[in-house]
């Protein structure tokens, strides 16, 4: 039996464009200066305020306020199929947990929108754990949300794997002393990636089983 703890965004569902969308929408809703996508899809995985903090440049007072109106309007723009999983995702979960080894998911996302995700996937039931942005206090590249998910599973971090798309996932791995596996599907670039030194780095979801 192994722990495999994913990312979300950009490793199990294809959120990009929901998310960036949302971030444009709402520097228009707060009168601020858009930047440009590149500076908005190199932020996903970060916590919501910490999205427009580096990708506009604010304080943490103006951030928090565009995290607040983001999430009014997320909900709006979430319309059925706006995220989809990436092609292999589902069936991949659905053999690793058949062969007998535990699920987790470690999101940047609160849980008011990542269960719902999760939960259109058809999924939830595959994952023994959960762990939001609003389960800690201390968010990726910190290991608090990788420790919590071996603490509530009764795990030794040799016996898990980190897999996300982004290199603060693969720091939250190493820094939790977990293996750590990078996805190239998603919203990091392999050259990112390879920076952050994980263990290994995949181009499909079906090698995750390998």
């Amino acid at each position: 039996m192994r722990l495999y703890i994913f990312d979300f965004d950009g490793t199990l569902g294809d959120s990009r464009g929901l998310i960036v969308k949302t971030m444009m929408d709402t520097f228009d809703k707060m009168g601020i200066q858009r930047p440009s996508t590149e500076a908005c899809i190199a932020t996903i995985g970060l916590p919501l305020d910490q999205c427009f903090a580096v990708s506009a440049h604010l304080d943490a007072k103006q951030s928090e306020a565009c995290a607040e109106v983001y999430r009014k309007i997320f909900k709006i723009n979430n319309v059925p199929g706006a995220v989809k999983p990436f092609p292999g995702v589902i069936e991949t979960l659905k053999r690793l947990h058949t062969e007998g080894n535990t699920l987790a998911i470690a999101s940047s996302r609160r849980h008011e929108s990542l269960d719902g995700l999760v939960a259109d996937f058809g999924i939830t039931d595959l994952f023994s754990a959960i762990v939001g942005a609003d389960d800690v206090v201390n968010a990726k590249p910190d290991p608090e949300p990788v420790n919590l998910i071996l603490s509530r599973l009764h795990f030794e971090p040799q016996q898990a794997i980190v897999i996300g798309d982004a290199p603060y996932d693969i720091l939250m791995g190493r820094n939790a002393g977990t293996k750590t596996c990078a996805v190239t599907w998603g919203n990091g670039t392999r050259e990112e990636l390879l920076a952050a030194k994980p263990d290994a780095i995949i181009d499909h979801p079906r090698s995750c089983c390998s």
